[in-house]
């Protein structure tokens, strides 16, 4: 059988060179949010040595380039909890009650990300909770294939269909984890951590 990627047109330079231009944009903006500096579209042409036009034309808008960098982070968010929990995990253990805990550590923890919702809270919860938005569609995804492997390997029986459990376990997490934006309450972690798990093994809190 031929390989597909044989059978591909090969890309061109100028597009080679403008993918990896525009992953340099996404990767130096996280590394600005990360750091927690605002992300301002001529410091970054600056830094990059490019113009603000080059900078527009490859990402778009900064909203846009602030929900992919935001999205970057949030990839290797994802990994690191993984590696995390699958490394102390018990024998038995479900996957995903263990992951999401971690997953509200990072998150509840980063400094970036809270100067990020202190500086721009509107445009950051536009960015993190829109049901069509990268983030969370991408986080959700990521929840409902943990809840599936957690159904065929310990036969775990949700209340609900898994992607719409996965899609009520991120909700409720934002919910609790960004309090302070949404409803001026204080984010509580720990409620997070145990509804979370209550709803994953259908018992009470």
């Amino acid at each position: 059988m031929v390989s597909p990627t044989l059978t591909r047109p090969p890309a061109s330079r100028a597009r080679l060179r403008s993918g990896t231009l525009s992953a340099r944009i996404v990767a130096t903006a996280a590394r600005w949010i990360y750091d927690g500096r605002r992300v301002d579209m001529q410091g970054l042409a600056d830094e990059l040595g490019v113009s603000r036009v080059t900078l527009f034309r490859r990402i778009g808008s900064r909203e846009e380039l602030i929900s992919r960098a935001l999205w970057l982070l949030t990839e290797r968010m994802l990994e690191i909890v993984v590696a995390r929990w699958e490394a102390e995990r018990p024998e038995g253990e479900l996957h995903t009650p263990g992951t999401i805990r971690h997953i509200n550590a990072i998150v509840s923890q980063d400094t970036g990300l809270r100067r990020l919702l202190d500086d721009e809270p509107a445009l950051t919860m536009r960015v993190l909770t829109d049901p069509r938005g990268r983030v969370q569609t991408g986080i959700v995804a990521f929840i409902e294939e943990l809840l599936r492997r957690d159904v065929a390997e310990f036969g775990l029986v949700t209340l609900i269909e898994p992607g719409a459990l996965a899609y009520a376990l991120v909700r409720l997490g934002e919910s609790f984890l960004y309090a302070d934006v949404l409803a001026a309450r204080k984010p509580d972690v720990a409620t997070a951590n145990r509804l979370q798990q209550a709803l994953i093994e259908g018992i009470l809190p």
